[in-house]
Order: C-alpha cells, then sequence, then structure tokens
C-alpha cells in the first residue's frame, strides 16, 4: 500500500467559488515536493430525472436535459441539471432544487443515489453526487434563465447517442448518464 504523507498546506488563494493551496507531500521513497490542489467550498449535486415518454411522440424513455453554453471551453453541450450544495442542505435536496431552478420542472419522485465520485482527484477535492428521480411537474419557468438556452425531454437513445458522439461532454452529465445507464435507469427501448 502506498499512502502519500501531507507535510504542510498553505492557501495561495481564496474565493467563495475556489481555493488554491501548495501541499507539501511525500510519496514513499520520494523526496517531498510542493503539489497544487484546488479546493471546492463544497459538494455539487445533479439529477437525472426519466418519464415514460408520450406514445403519440416517441414512446419510451426520456431524460430531462438542457443546453448550454460552457464559457471556460468555448463549449455548447446537453446537461443534466446540476449545481453546488447549499449549506444545511443534503446532496438530494439540492439535486431536486437546482432541477426546479435551471428547468421549471420539479422531481415527483424521491432522488436515488447514482454515484458520488471525485472528477479530479489527482488536482481537486471536488466531490459530485448524482442522484436519479422517476417523473416530474412542471411548475413553472426557471428562476435561473441564464442555466440554459433549451430545456428538453429527450429520448433515451438519443441521450446515448449524445454520450457516444460527444455531444454530453459535462463531466457531471456525463458520469452521472453514463453510471444511470450502466445501473439500469436508463432503458435502450
Amino acid at each position: 500500500m502506498v499512502k502519500w504523507n501531507v507535510h504542510s498546506e498553505r492557501s495561495v488563494y481564496t474565493s467563495p467559488w475556489v481555493s488554491l493551496a501548495l501541499t507539501t507531500v511525500e510519496p514513499p521513497g520520494i523526496e517531498p515536493f510542493d503539489h497544487y490542489v484546488i479546493r471546492a467550498p463544497g459538494p455539487a449535486a445533479g439529477c437525472v430525472i426519466v418519464r415514460d415518454g408520450d406514445a403519440s411522440q416517441t414512446g419510451g424513455q426520456e431524460v430531462l436535459l438542457l443546453y448550454r453554453h460552457r464559457f471556460i471551453t468555448d463549449t455548447w453541450g446537453w446537461e443534466i441539471p446540476a449545481g453546488g450544495v447549499d449549506a444545511g442542505e443534503t446532496p438530494a435536496d439540492a439535486a431536486v432544487r437546482e432541477a426546479v431552478e435551471e428547468t421549471g420542472w420539479r422531481p415527483t419522485g424521491s432522488p436515488q443515489p447514482v454515484a458520488v465520485y471525485h472528477p479530479t482527484n489527482g488536482l481537486s477535492d471536488q466531490t459530485f453526487h448524482v442522484f436519479w428521480c422517476q417523473g416530474a411537474e412542471h411548475v413553472g419557468e426557471p428562476t435561473d434563465p441564464t442555466e440554459a438556452s433549451r430545456i428538453e425531454w429527450t429520448s433515451t437513445a438519443r441521450v446515448l447517442e449524445l454520450v457516444r458522439t460527444g455531444g454530453i461532454s459535462d463531466g457531471l452529465s456525463l458520469t452521472g448518464l453514463a453510471m444511470a445507464h450502466t445501473i439500469g435507469v436508463l432503458r435502450d427501448d
């Protein structure tokens, strides 16, 4: 077993969104060295929301997605609703709140865990929680209109094609949808 020892850590930069630390670490048999670590202020949560499709349209299962631009990578893509977990809030409650804020749809089924993971654990301590919910009711317009250019119920077949072809490249969404498919939440019908 190889565990690195942490000798020290000092803050280089801190904001409400992210912190950067310089940490002195020592792997077994190696001289100590400095390593930058990105610290997230808290976890994030997302929700894969599924429903049975309209038989007069696509039939099959559908997934609620939003289409948006990400300025950091200057890319457009489909994503599941997701965002930060507020103080005092559970990750499941945050996933539901983010769905309502970003899409105007409130999940009707209780959030079921899909995965908890650290997307870049060699660089950051960020934690992602992904849930899935069966069904949703439309409760109005999104309260955060900056999140999405479009909001759509998309057939599972199309979602899986978007995963395969790069139309979904957001890490939280990609992992959440792939894991939901792996555990049988998303059906290929």
